[in-house]
């Protein structure tokens, strides 16, 4: 089948379409521009959650919990859980799968797992893509889900509305290391597990640390806590999710957030295709390819060679 054909039976609302379509943004498929193109004017209206922080919170079970709640509130759902490894080799990836098995035969929600494939920030290139994708499809929530590799998972705030922070009772530590990462990018911080002993510390270890650096925006970041195994304090975090969605919605923050994201799509497309056209190009001109080789055998430091690619190319402008 044609893969217009496809994108527009996805449209129509064919869930199994709406995989196909996310398998070829995964694969950067060279229809993809076309694709995106073709849904780009059905997405903006779903609400995207990013649920982030280190590794060990409980963030798939919380995730698992809160789509049951959309569900019953009868909103559909879309999940993109992003894992650092193959989405073909198990390990978290396969845990996620069995936290959530359960809503595999709902068809109100959609559930990818997807690999980093090396994106620091914590979210695979195509992320952005298939969160489009979701949108386009009229899921009114969609919720990413960060590999949890800690402070370097942050471009989940140029991927959503609501970020919410997940720690742990004890996470003295790592509430340390989140000065200069984490702290800034929570809307929404959330303390799960909190039938472990030193909850109410960890509480007012943020509340403090908070106060301190009250956020920009205006908005007064919650903490709550959670006990997303036994279902406890799901309907609290969902409340906090409505409350920050109303004043990022009042004040004209969420516009501004949205504008701002496609901003950074669109200088991220750019990127990435020039990227790959200089690849292209290295590998295909003699000369550019023995500048490459120059670099690598330590005759020509990376950054002259580039300046003598790019003027080679004829795109420098000093």
């Amino acid at each position: 089948m044609d893969i217009m054909a496809v994108v527009d039976k996805m449209l129509a609302g064919d869930q199994a379409m709406l995989a196909k379509v996310i398998t070829r943004i995964e694969r950067e498929d060279g229809v993809v521009p076309e694709i995106m193109k073709r849904i780009y004017p059905r997405a903006g209206k779903a609400y995207t959650i990013g649920v982030t922080g280190p590794p060990g919170g409980g963030k798939s079970t919380l995730v698992d919990k809160l789509v049951s709640l959309l569900r019953q509130k009868d909103f559909t759902v879309g999940v993109v859980a992003v894992d650092p490894t193959s989405p073909f080799s198990g390990g978290a990836i396969l845990g996620d799968r069995i936290r959530m098995q359960r809503h595999y035969l709902d068809e109100g929600v959609f559930i990818r797992s997807m690999a980093s494939r090396g994106s620091f920030g914590g979210l695979a290139m195509a992320t952005k893509d298939v969160v489009t994708a979701l949108d386009a499809f009229g899921k009114d929530f969609v919720i990413v889900e960060t590999v949890g590799v800690g402070q370097t998972e942050l471009d989940i705030i140029n991927r959503v509305d609501t970020t919410l922070v997940i720690l742990i009772p004890g996470a003295g530590d790592a509430i340390q290391t989140m000065k200069a990462g984490l702290m800034e990018i929570a809307d929404i911080f959330v303390v799960n597990k909190a039938d472990q002993p030193g909850t109410e510390n960890t509480i007012n270890d943020l509340e403090s640390m908070l106060s301190l650096h009250p956020a920009a925006s205006g908005w007064d970041v919650p903490v709550i806590s959670t006990q997303a195994h036994n279902n406890i304090g799901i309907e609290d975090l969902f409340q906090q999710i409505e409350r920050h969605r109303t004043f990022l919605t009042e004040r004209g923050q969420l516009n501004a957030r949205r504008e701002q994201r496609r901003k950074n799509d669109f200088l991220m497309a750019i990127q990435d295709r020039a990227k790959r056209q200089l690849q292209k190009h290295i590998e295909r001109d003699g000369e550019l390819s023995a500048i490459m080789e120059r670099v690598a055998r330590g005759e020509l430091d990376p950054h002259s060679g580039a300046i003598e690619v790019f003027n080679t190319l004829g795109l420098l402008n000093e």
